[in-house]
């Protein structure tokens, strides 16, 4: 006697939306996705205060490290105070509420934060504060 097989209906997966589905995840990672916008230097020892305030929102922030050596890096690349000058007014003009974070190194000589300060002074980057780590006792 022969058994009839029964036919049991095959599974199949829809392909003709996965394309919609890949470039609804490219999408969604693209309007996610945070940039990181400078690395800085990791090398640098911030100078100690008694009290700090920490700053919570980055948007209106933009930074200027100062190395112990009195190199001068905006963007992560090394620049002298002319340059400061003239990309920061260009950013005060986009931003007028641009906060500008100075992190020196404590070992640099003062007049190399001097001059940051009166290029920003000219740039009109009148909002200006500086890096510094609690102090612990």
């Amino acid at each position: 006697m022969k058994i009839e097989r029964i036919e049991r209906p095959r599974a199949v997966i829809p392909t003709a939306s996965m394309a919609d589905i890949a470039f609804l995840l490219i999408i969604f990672f693209m309007l996610t996705t945070v940039f990181r916008k400078e690395k800085g230097l990791k090398t640098l020892q911030f100078p100690q205060a008694e009290q700090t305030q920490r700053i919570k929102k980055h948007k209106h922030l933009s930074y200027v490290w100062i190395s112990n050596r009195g190199d001068i890096f905006v963007h992560d690349l090394p620049t002298d105070t002319s340059f400061i000058k003239r990309e920061f007014q260009q950013l005060v003009f986009e931003d007028p509420q641009l906060l500008t974070m100075i992190m020196a190194d404590k070992r640099v000589e003062y007049r190399y934060v001097n001059m940051v300060i009166e290029a920003l002074r000219s740039a009109k980057a009148l909002r200006v504060s500086f890096r510094t780590d609690f102090e612990k006792k």
